[in-house]
């Protein structure tokens, strides 16, 4: 047999270099000798071993997200999920203490109520835009505070400068999941967070073609213990996710600024569409947390809309069957706009009564809103209310 055929062949070099980053889906990664390897391993020496330890796509990705938080040493894992999964297995232990906001993404509601109790490690939920709720429920052993800086589905806004200077005070790490608001709109070590978790499946790589989370920790330590976490646990981010989600990234200022005006256009038009009891959207004068938002937000207040129908269940059906060039998928950050249905995706998990609790109905729904022309927008789901309510 021709060796040709069976040694790997060296990548061809010269005078220019590729304009688009190479994807490198090696999973190994060879050594000149043990001295080099030993090298790598102690970081006096920089290289790759495995690809479950680290790879050139996710830590390109990482270099990019970083410098739009505004961070120094991210890493980017398998999902948004993963992200916060590192983070708490990563920094906790058994008998540690954990303070969340109580309208935090529906898996994340999950681990805090159910996975990180088996594990021995104590939770407690507090409304994240009472700062005085976050307060009491700190315990001495109170490690971490997990919050959002506006609520999935619900879109409250947190009283992130309180909380941050109480997480401060009691020496408890701040964590905030950045997601929904993205760097664009808000950087979160700017406002004392000590961990930011992000979601990049969503609004950075925005095409709903990539699933993976990054998470920067400001302390060193806690960086190099998520890292540890995420490495043992396999928390790997795929090379080519990791590859399509830079591509993304590159359009993600314009897609968001898009998507905003967007979602304040439609905000007005669905607002008197028959049939909408409310429009929730942080920009809103008469969004709860509005004053709030403007403080924090300015007048970046996202792409996220949600809204509530009248009619129940039977109302819900008819409204996404009419809505038909809508993606009704539990998504978000799409290119296109997504509508979802908390109470039968995100939130189902929830019983009737937490899901009333947090004010999500049969009616409810979350809009991702996308870059299509705002008046194509306004046109369909505008007809979709009037048929919901005909």
């Amino acid at each position: 047999m021709d060796e040709t055929l069976i040694r790997r062949t060296p990548w061809p070099t010269g005078s220019s270099r590729a304009v688009v980053t190479p994807l490198q889906p090696s999973v190994v990664y060879a050594s000149e000798s043990p001295d080099a390897l030993d090298a790598q391993y102690d970081g006096s020496n920089p290289g790759y071993t495995y690809a479950r330890e680290g790879h050139p796509n996710a830590d390109i990705l990482a270099t990019k997200i970083d410098a739009l938080e505004g961070a120094t040493g991210g890493l980017v894992v398998g999902s948004g999920m993963a992200a916060v999964t590192a983070t708490m297995f990563g920094l906790l232990r058994a008998g540690d203490h954990v303070v969340g906001g109580d309208q935090l993404y529906g898996r994340s509601l999950r681990m805090l109520r159910e996975d990180l109790p088996r594990m021995g490690i104590a939770t407690s939920l507090a409304d994240p835009t009472d700062a005085a709720a976050i307060a009491a429920a700190i315990r001495p052993e109170t490690k971490l505070i997990l919050i959002e800086v506006v609520s999935n589905p619900t879109l409250r806004v947190a009283d992130v400068a309180t909380i941050s200077q109480i997480a401060k005070s009691r020496g408890v790490r701040l964590v905030i999941d950045n997601t929904f608001t993205t760097p664009r709109a808000f950087r979160a070590f700017d406002h004392g967070a000590d961990v930011v978790i992000h979601s990049v499946t969503k609004l950075l790589a925005g095409h709903s073609d990539a699933t993976l989370g990054w998470v920067a920790a400001r302390d060193p330590a806690d960086r190099a213990a998520i890292r540890v976490c995420a490495v043992t646990l396999g928390l790997t981010a795929s090379p080519f996710d990791c590859w399509l989600a830079e591509r993304g990234l590159y359009s993600f200022e314009l897609r968001y600024d898009r998507a905003e005006a967007n979602a304040k256009a439609l905000g007005a038009a669905l607002a008197d569409a028959p049939g909408v009891a409310r429009v929730i959207y942080p920009g809103r004068g008469d969004h709860p947390d509005h004053n709030r938002a403007a403080g924090l937000l300015g007048d970046r207040t996202g792409n996220m809309l949600s809204f509530e129908i009248q009619g129940g269940r039977a109302a819900a059906n008819a409204f996404v069957r009419a809505a038909r060039n809508i993606a009704f998928a539990p998504t978000l950050g799409d290119i296109g706009t997504t509508l979802s249905h908390p109470a039968t995706s995100s939130h189902r998990a929830l019983t009737p009564e937490a899901r009333a609790a947090l004010g999500i109905s049969e009616g409810f729904f979350r809009l991702s809103v996308g870059c299509e022309p705002a008046d194509l927008l306004i046109a369909e789901l505008t007809a979709a209310a009037r048929a919901a309510a005909g």
